[in-house]
């Protein structure tokens, strides 16, 4: 490594022009330089518009089993820190970009990323048209892909390779990720902490429950920094526990984490919160999102691309307001069938129509498709967590009121005209 005042450069070493290819299952072939790990991998290839944030995108449990292709044109300048993790570990099976920066400038980084990547046992492929990749993906959806280092392999038997691999419908990967012992989750926010206008008593904190399916960190930092006690709990925690605890006054709301796979094979969950739904007050994000609107009898489907970046628009449709969001998911709420239910649909992905938010008009219940807690990403939507504790106090349905932006020393009058 060369240091040059202020940044680094990570030296070319053995191997630093090794040719790898990815191959998808409609017969591409992209061929480019390899970083990180020198191993075979597979999964479901998808893309991220995100300028920036690839470490908390790379360490988002919801990417499990997936092959991550980035659409900004150069990633790893800033390096790697162990203070931006969203997880214990990288997640991805594989990551596709289209410039790695051998620089790293930045005076938090502790590591380049493709030594990250190399220690995690994670293959990089560089140098490729990334962009004929995603354009690909969008025209015909996400599809399955390998990544080989093996130059004796061929072009075909790559492609034999991803077409027998297993989809993502039908997977429970949650199961694979989520939290397996009970704890408690103690960080907070630190220096990224922003004004919050809702938080817990000091002498009479607010317990959350959370059901842990793969959850980024900074969904638990922002119910800390609201004054809550996060107790994660398996995804698969039968209904009776949380019941008991409630009704014993030691819980004051559930929340259902974020997470990969589809969301109506994690059969577990998804029966609990049939039976808990409506009797405590509950928030879900993503994963969260789609396992309740199933738990009230909805149906999910699974997206053709998905949507996943840190500027996703989505407009409340209880305020108009429109949120910029950070957001990772391939499956969705069908919206008919949520209606026919009692969901009310709160927020819509203004790029197709989608469902993106949905609340009950008669039980304490509400969620989100993308992710309020961003990282990376804005924080239009951080008004979410300060709903979430309001419902908490009050144990009763959100009100039209509770999804505006409350800042502090304003009313939502001083802010938004309601149409």
């Amino acid at each position: 490594m060369v240091i040059h005042g202020g940044y680094d450069v990570l030296d070319d070493g053995p191997g630093s022009d090794r040719r790898v290819r990815i191959a998808l299952e409609n017969g591409a072939v992209f061929e480019g330089r390899g970083f990180g790990a020198s191993v075979a991998s597979a999964g479901e290839v998808v893309f991220n518009t995100a300028m920036g944030g690839y470490q908390e995108a790379l360490t988002d449990p919801s990417y499990t089993g997936q092959i991550l292709v980035m659409t900004a044109s150069e990633i790893g300048n800033y390096g790697v820190n162990s203070e931006d993790f969203e997880s214990d570990a990288i997640a991805v099976a594989g990551f596709v970009i289209r410039d790695h920066s051998r620089v790293r400038s930045n005076h938090r980084a502790d590591d380049h990323l493709h030594r990250w990547l190399e220690t995690a046992g994670i293959p990089g492929l560089a140098d490729l048209d990334t962009r004929a990749i995603v354009r690909m993906l969008r025209d015909e959806g996400a599809m399955r892909g390998v990544i080989e280092s093996d130059e004796s392999v061929s072009d075909a038997a790559l492609v034999a390779r991803a077409r027998g691999l297993g989809s993502m419908s039908g997977s429970n990967l949650a199961a694979e990720v989520g939290a397996t012992e009970p704890g408690e989750f103690t960080e907070g926010l630190g220096e990224w902490s922003h004004a919050i206008t809702e938080r817990a008593d000091v002498d009479r904190p607010l317990v959350v429950v959370a059901l842990d399916c793969g959850a980024k960190r900074n969904i638990y930092r922002n119910l800390r920094e609201r004054g809550c006690v996060v107790r994660i709990m398996a995804h698969d925690t039968p209904a009776a526990v949380l019941q008991a605890a409630f009704a014993g006054g030691e819980v004051d709301g559930l929340f259902v984490s974020n997470g990969p796979g589809d969301p109506a094979a994690v059969e577990t969950t998804i029966e609990t919160l049939r039976v808990v739904s409506g009797q405590i007050p509950t928030f879900g994000i993503c994963l969260g999102h789609q396992l309740l609107a199933l738990a009230l009898g909805a149906k999910t489907y699974k997206l053709k691309f998905g949507h996943r970046g840190a500027n996703q628009p989505v407009r409340c449709e209880l305020t108009g307001q429109v949120e910029i969001t950070s957001q990772n998911h391939g499956f969705c709420v069908d919206e008919a069938s949520l209606a026919a239910v009692g969901g009310d649909v709160t927020h819509r992905h203004l790029n197709d129509g989608t469902v993106a938010g949905f609340r009950h008009l008669e039980r304490p219940l509400f969620s989100v498709q993308y992710h309020p807690e961003a990282s990376p990403g804005p924080h239009d939507s951080a008004y979410l967590f300060d709903a979430f504790v309001r419902m908490m106090r009050s144990r009763k349905p959100l009100q039209k009121k509770d999804f505006h932006v409350i800042r502090p020393g304003t009313t939502p009058a001083d802010q938004l005209v309601t149409p």
